[in-house]
């Protein structure tokens, strides 16, 4: 299996005491990974808090585990010196370069997956660099492709379909156009990434009570139950519109398998109180494979050896399952 490949994100934040949690724990001794970060910024921030690392540099050839507390990596340094919890707009372009070192070798087939860690949005944008997210980037990087956000935890998958936007940008931004685009990339990524042959997808609405019949508004009625009758003639298995305060229940998830909301805080809310600390952020829609921890960069907790890396080993472990079927596909 070719290399999964990490980046830690926020070098002020906790991803970097995430990777070195990591490199102690069972699964990262099942998969060859490589960590494209500053060394000296590793080993110091693991020191900290009592936790020793052997760094070995990436060799371009990586395809066996590495052994208990040791990380290959791929060394870029950053601009100015770390100090945990404190943001330094002049490293921003260091979190810039890990993602496109690690998209670019996803890319080209030297990697088979990338896993990310939490970064800092408000830095890089300060930087002078427009940054909505890691799911926008990447999608520019990959060639404009057409990015769906979905978050899983257990066996609750939960896809947007818009992402970072403001609440009073969404409802123009729910089209024919976008719905038909994500929910064909949610059912076909389902059906060749996660491998279920006939995915049901449930669909929120976008209003209260599903716009209550067009008295609480319009969109159920003009745009998204139309697409979704389209989409069932194409042979896509779909739910809705369904009013939000009432699909998140056992009785409606029982039987599905992945729900669509129409932004951010209306699906992402309910996904993080069923799973946060161990729930994993995978863009679909790409070339690539790439999941991500669903959670910050808490820089109240950076150092501390506090911040608990149960979401990164979530990401590197469905990472690794995702890369493993890809890699025995038809």
């Amino acid at each position: 299996m070719r290399p999964l490949v990490i980046t830690a994100g926020e070098p002020a934040g906790i991803g970097p005491d995430l990777v070195a949690k990591l490199a102690w724990e069972p699964v990262a001794q099942k998969y060859p990974w490589v960590l494209i970060a500053d060394p000296e910024l590793l080993v110091s921030r693991a020191a900290g808090f009592g936790l020793s690392l052997n760094l070995r540099e990436y060799s371009g050839a990586e395809t066996t585990p590495p052994p208990q507390g040791t990380i290959s990596i791929l060394p870029i340094p950053t601009a100015a010196a770390v100090k945990a919890a404190h943001l330094d707009t002049t490293n921003a372009e260091y979190v810039l370069h890990t993602l496109e070192r690690a998209v670019d070798g996803c890319l080209r087939g030297e990697f088979s997956a990338m896993i990310t860690g939490p970064v800092q949005k408000s830095v890089i944008n300060a930087a002078g660099h427009p940054f909505t997210g890691h799911t926008e980037f990447l999608a520019q990087r990959c060639g404009n492709a057409h990015p769906v956000m979905l978050l899983a935890a257990g066996d609750l998958r939960v896809a947007l379909a818009t992402t970072h936007l403001p609440l009073c940008e969404v409802s123009a931004e729910i089209t024919h156009e976008r719905l038909w685009r994500v929910l064909t990339i949610l059912d076909h990524d389902l059906r060749i990434r996660f491998k279920l042959p006939k995915p049901r997808i449930l669909v929120c609405g976008l209003n209260p009570h599903a716009g209550e019949s067009g008295h609480l508004g319009r969109e159920e009625i003009d745009v998204i139950a139309p697409t979704i009758e389209a989409l069932r003639a194409e042979g896509l298995d779909l739910i809705g519109p369904l009013p939000a305060d009432t699909l998140f229940t056992p009785r409606h998830l029982e039987h599905a398998d992945a729900v669509l909301a129409m932004y951010h805080d209306q699906g992402l809310p309910v996904l993080k109180y069923a799973g946060f600390g161990r729930a994993v952020n995978i863009t679909l829609g790409l070339p690539i494979i790439r999941t991500s921890v669903d959670h910050g960069t808490a820089l109240d907790l950076a150092g501390s050896g506090q911040a608990d890396a149960g979401s990164l080993i979530a990401a590197f472990e469905l990472a690794a399952k995702l890369a493993d079927r890809a890699s025995f596909a038809p």
